[in-house]
């Protein structure tokens, strides 16, 4: 129990910080993004979208649990599934401090492999997420607290109206929609780190095929930011789990977590979300592979 709460404690400490700062960038996108841009870029059907998507989530400094109400926020602005897909794959696989990690750590191959990689799966999940049918569930009307209307809307605010509105879909609305799911998600991920044990197993049975199925099965159950990822790889590595086998845990592991799950399940449904996790496991699986071949 000690353990448990000791992890839990340090998952609050890295995941809190990039909630907050999520949920400000939510906030900040539904007050000042307009409707109408969200709609042209992200809410079209088509390559462009997705590409724009995926690039803004390799430019953002943030992991999955701080990409989840962004995608969401953009979702509620207009845009279609496919860009939300390619965002929430590309923003927490990569960043600039874990693109340096990688360099320090592992080189440069692995860091040029997986920059083009994570853009590779965005785009292609979000090519998938359009093609797909789905139907959007309707969103609820919010009443401007200025006014009578319903948001969205043409309505001049002065500074201090444009803050509270922003602080109110940040630190209200969105932990409303998604708070519950990303709490349950951080307990999740806290039970199985501290009640799976990886022990000394890594270094006897992972130097072939079944690292590829280990990297798989840690990559999904743990939660793994995309800079942190890093040295546990090259920890891995060291141990004897082959080079594939690691780039396919970097890819899988920042990629996937217990809130992202919860929260795509209840946004978009069980349909979706299988998806989802389908195309990052085969994906991770064969550029890991292909990799290794290189």
């Amino acid at each position: 129990m000690s353990k448990f709460i000791l992890i839990i404690w340090q998952y609050l400490e890295e995941i809190v910080p990039a909630l907050i700062f999520g949920f400000f960038l939510s906030g900040l996108i539904y007050e000042f993004v307009p409707r109408n841009w969200v709609e042209k870029n992200l809410g079209r059907q088509d390559i462009r979208a997705v590409f724009y998507a995926t690039i803004v989530g390799t430019i953002l400094p943030i992991c999955c649990w701080g990409a989840l109400p962004i995608a969401i926020g953009f979702y509620k602005k207009g845009s279609k599934l496919g860009p939300v897909l390619a965002f929430l794959v590309a923003t927490p696989a990569t960043s600039v401090s874990a693109v340096v990690v990688t360099y320090r750590l592992l080189g440069l191959k692995f860091t040029i492999f997986i920059f083009f990689a994570v853009i590779f799966m965005g785009v292609l999940i979000g090519i998938i997420g359009n093609r797909l049918s789905f139907s959007p569930k309707e969103i609820s009307q919010r009443v401007c607290p200025h006014c009578e209307e319903t948001i969205p809307h043409t309505h001049k605010k002065n500074f201090f109206q444009h803050i509270e509105s922003v602080l109110k879909f940040a630190f209200l609305d969105m932990p409303r929609e998604i708070g519950l799911e990303t709490i349950l998600g951080i307990v999740l991920a806290a039970v199985v780190a501290s009640f799976i044990p990886i022990g000394l197993w890594i270094k006897n049975n992972l130097g072939g095929f079944w690292g590829y199925i280990f990297a798989l099965v840690f990559g999904l159950l743990m939660y793994i930011c995309s800079t942190a990822t890093v040295p546990l790889v090259d920890a891995f590595i060291k141990q004897g789990l082959n080079l594939g086998a690691g780039m396919s845990l970097l890819l899988i592991g920042p990629i996937t977590s217990y809130g992202t799950i919860l929260v795509l399940r209840k946004e978009f449904g069980l349909k979706i979300l299988l998806i989802y996790l389908g195309f990052i496991s085969l994906a991770s699986l064969v550029l890991g592979y292909i990799f290794s071949l290189i």
